[in-house]
């Protein structure tokens, strides 16, 4: 790879696709450790350990700014990395965290930034074990690592999906990207837009307990390059078609209209407190409701089905009853957003 890093190799979609496949993968011998491993693209890698799984997973938070609405780089951290083992069916068991932080930044911000974390983690709950604080000349204000380990009956990956299943969406999408851009960009409405960020352990848990661990056959958090993203991974990595129905898409009105007036598609930005899920037809309602029951599912809906034709592809069936392909973005429209 000659060319420079740009920010789109970060951002999710294809060209962040490309810098994994043909720059990472193809430079790193040991991938696995048995079980799911990096060569899968998940969302965490797998190690068996008797008759569970432990996963293992870690993310890097460079958002930008650092406090939102609905959250801050704290509450993202740890939901992001409880959001990555839960979708791979595994109950979150120690965190670690990592902070790099510039020069100069604020004392105040820092606790701020701490006590968020610690809040979300007793919301799960998953406890904080260790960490690596750094200190850097630049002012580059404050990244968080998270790194996590969780326990699986099960292990779950992205790639199970069946013809004839049925799709899932824990609830509204693109809150947490047009949020974040909406605020840089001064829009206001009367109602404030926030992000949806938050741990969705509770809503994997419920239907799991509902319909079974071998019941979910894949799951995704639709965090950067939002649900066109996952929905197109999960399509190509099980080789099958995806059909969803646009107006089954839950999406909030004033995220509707901010994304209107951003010239942005709301299923192309992240999400950070929801989950994709795929189940056999017949236990979609059964999922469905306790999806629903749970305070992070409430707004969740059945939004489409796995489809034998169109192999690799994710169609959208529009209000007017026409069809066209939900295409992967190049990367997530709004830099910086996780």
């Amino acid at each position: 790879m000659g060319e420079k890093i740009k920010l789109e190799h970060g951002a999710g979609g294809e060209v962040m696709e490309e810098l994994l496949r043909d720059v990472i993968l193809k430079t790193l011998s040991l991938k696995s450790a048995g079980g799911i491993g990096l060569d899968a693209l998940d969302d965490g890698a797998t190690i068996p350990l008797g008759d569970k799984h432990l996963v293992f997973t870690i993310d890097g938070h460079t958002v930008k700014p650092l406090f939102f609405p609905g959250g801050d780089i704290g509450r993202l951290a740890v939901s992001g990395t409880v959001n990555d083992l839960a979708v791979m069916g595994a109950r979150p068991l120690a965190l670690a965290n990592s902070m790099i932080i510039g020069e100069g930044f604020d004392g105040e911000d820092l606790k701020r930034i701490l006590r968020s974390m610690d809040e979300t983690a007793r919301e799960v709950p998953v406890p904080i074990v260790t960490g690596d604080t750094k200190v850097v000349e630049e002012d580059i204000g404050i990244f968080v690592i998270t790194a996590g380990i969780g326990i699986a009956e099960r292990p779950i990956s992205d790639a199970g999906a069946k013809v004839g299943d049925a799709v899932l969406i824990s609830g509204t999408v693109g809150d947490h990207g047009i949020a974040l851009m909406s605020h840089r960009e001064g829009i206001a409405f009367e109602t404030e837009l926030e992000s949806d960020v938050a741990p969705i352990w509770e809503v994997v848990k419920a239907v799991a307990k509902a319909i079974g661990w071998e019941n979910i056959h894949a799951m995704k958090d639709p965090t950067r390059g939002g649900l066109s993203n996952a929905l197109n991974e999960m399509a190509k990595k099980a080789n099958v078609g995806i059909l969803i129905r646009e107006s089954d898409v839950p999406v909030r009105p004033e995220v509707r209209a901010a994304s209107d007036m951003l010239g942005i598609n709301p299923f192309d930005v992240a999400n950070e407190g929801k989950v994709v899920m795929i189940v056999p037809r017949e236990y979609a309602e059964e999922a469905l409701k306790a999806m629903r029951s749970t305070e992070r599912g409430k707004n969740a809906a059945i939004i489409g089905e796995v489809i034998e034709n169109y192999r690799g592809r994710v169609l959208v069936e529009t209000g007017i009853g026409g069809k066209r392909f939900l295409e992967p973005p190049a990367g997530d429209p709004v830099p910086r957003v996780c």
